[in-house]
């Protein structure tokens, strides 16, 4: 990136990361990332756009730039950056991404977000627990998933390290391992809902030429494939 671009990025001093396939994006997606962006008092959140998610199928999976471009859509005017920057950065994995992340923006402290459904199988994702060490992991309960996120592998050993939203907000307890529970009222939108409500959703994006609001580089119409995590 630019010396002045790369500054002003820099410069976010407290980001949170949503990982997701955003297929598509939806008002779900935006109301949890402004909600968890006020409980920690964070600057931005960040779309991580993925490429290729290992532990999905790829079949049903829209092309990226479809995704991004519904991404775009849903955060307008709003401290939310989709970005494909897993795709660019070559990187397959949460952990491989994280650590592209923190070396291309030393004066970045970021979150990790996820639902309660994804804290249940956390342990299945490559080197958890270095993730878990390397930057605060704030879960946002969906109904249905607390007693299985809770009583997972993940659940039981970042357990021991649970955080207030109020001590990270207040950077007190802004540090890793940490375990932050997020609860707000239930959100029933979903990807999965409104792919089979529009199944053709995704072309009235394909194939339209973009830059990606994090990094403000051209994205590729044809890249419907590649790494992510």
């Amino acid at each position: 990136m630019g010396g002045a671009r790369h500054r002003a990025s820099a410069a976010l001093n407290r980001v949170g990361l949503l990982g997701g396939s955003f297929n598509p994006a939806h008002g779900g997606h935006r109301r949890i990332s402004l909600f968890a962006r006020k409980a920690l008092g964070l600057d931005e959140v960040w779309w991580l756009v993925s490429p290729g998610n290992p532990l999905k199928p790829a079949k049903g999976m829209a092309p990226l730039e479809a995704r991004l471009a519904s991404a775009r859509l849903l955060a307008r005017r709003a401290p939310i950056r989709p970005t494909a920057i897993e795709r660019e950065l070559g990187t397959r994995y949460t952990i491989d991404t994280l650590r592209a992340l923190i070396r291309r923006y030393p004066r970045t402290r970021f979150v990790w977000l996820m639902g309660g459904d994804n804290l249940a199988q956390f342990h299945r994702w490559k080197s958890w627990r270095a993730i878990a060490r390397m930057v605060p992991i704030a879960v946002i309960a969906r109904p249905g998933y607390d007693g299985a996120a809770q009583a997972s592998p993940a659940g039981v050993w970042l357990g021991r390290y649970r955080r207030s939203a109020a001590r990270v907000k207040h950077r007190a307890g802004w540090s890793a391992p940490a375990l932050i529970h997020l609860r707000f009222d239930p959100d029933s939108r979903s990807a999965t809902a409104i792919r089979r409500a529009d199944p053709d959703w995704a072309s009235r994006y394909s194939g339209r030429a973009m830059r990606d609001p994090l990094t403000h580089h051209p994205v590729d119409p044809d890249s419907t494939k590649g790494p992510a995590a």
